[in-house]
């Protein structure tokens, strides 16, 4: 139940963050469904603070905009499958999903980003033919790093001298 109630307020700086609060008045009543959504789950409750915040400090690592979706759509995520066992017949519960899902679709590249990121960890890098391709994908992997370094020039030219290629 802690995950459910310590992490609601999340999902207004998810909002916030990507825009998809227009105006002050959505803003308002957004805070409303959550503040009701908070009194369904009793949110007050002193079980919710043990072992600090869920969502909020692992955010706080993330910097970069680009960064922050991929994290941001993995949360969303997580809000969406909270809300498939809660009550939706309440209408802040609704207008809440709804915007979930709406953000859910701007953040689909992160998405996307955290599947790639997925399937490299499930590589069986014990295998020889894994092993042969990662070989043979090397020095285009370590060029990319370079050139997304601050100071590539300097990187690429060290690399080319102790690269027998």
């Amino acid at each position: 139940m802690a995950f459910q109630t310590y992490s609601l307020f999340v999902l207004s700086v998810i909002m916030i963050s990507f825009g998809h609060v227009e105006n002050r008045l959505t803003l308002l009543q957004l805070q409303n469904d959550i503040d009701k959504l908070k009194a369904d789950f009793n949110s007050s409750h002193s079980d919710v603070a043990d072992g600090g915040p869920i969502f909020t400090e692992k955010l706080s690592s993330w910097t970069e905009r680009n960064e922050k979706r991929i994290i941001l759509s993995q949360i969303v995520s997580m809000y969406l499958k909270m809300f498939e066992n809660t009550d939706r017949s309440k209408s802040h519960v609704r207008n809440i999903a709804e915007e979930l899902h709406t953000l859910k679709e701007s953040l689909s590249d992160g998405s996307k980003k955290m599947e790639d990121l997925k399937d490299l960890t499930k590589l069986q890098m014990t295998d020889l033919k894994i092993q042969r391709k990662a070989v043979n994908e090397l020095f285009s992997v370590l060029q990319k790093l370079g050139d997304t370094s601050g100071s590539h020039k300097r990187k690429r030219s060290q690399f080319q001298r102790l690269c027998k290629c």
